[in-house]
């Protein structure tokens, strides 16, 4: 299973973003989605979480800003970012629980930057 995120970028503060993360592979069923947030030399946060049915959490910071979705037909997991700040320029990752040929197991896709200029 590999997870393969895009859509980061530059964008100047009050901008909007979208990142995009497509799980591919031998995959039965995908229960938990989420994106986390990493600067460098820092621990890796949970910026938000979608179960299979739909419910949602978000980190404080980004709540009424970012928006998380899926798609469970094209095992896709979306983060809309609005209303974007300085503070919010990080490496962001997905992150999906699997259940595939071998079993279960967590999957991190590669990074992607998000840099938000003041």
């Amino acid at each position: 299973v590999q997870l393969q995120a895009s859509g980061g970028g530059l964008v100047q503060a009050g901008g909007s973003l979208r990142l995009s993360c497509a799980a591919s592979g031998t995959i039965f069923r995908i229960n938990t989605m989420a994106w986390y947030r990493q600067a460098p030399g820092k621990q890796r946060d949970l910026v938000a979480a979608i179960t299979d049915d739909g419910s949602t959490n978000y980190a404080d910071s980004v709540k009424g800003r970012f928006t998380i979705s899926r798609d469970n037909a094209k095992n896709t997991v979306y983060l809309q970012m609005n209303s974007l700040k300085p503070e919010d320029t990080f490496v962001y990752y997905c992150w999906a629980e699997v259940f595939g040929r071998l079993g279960s197991g967590s999957f991190w896709g590669q990074g992607a930057l998000v840099t938000v200029s003041s």
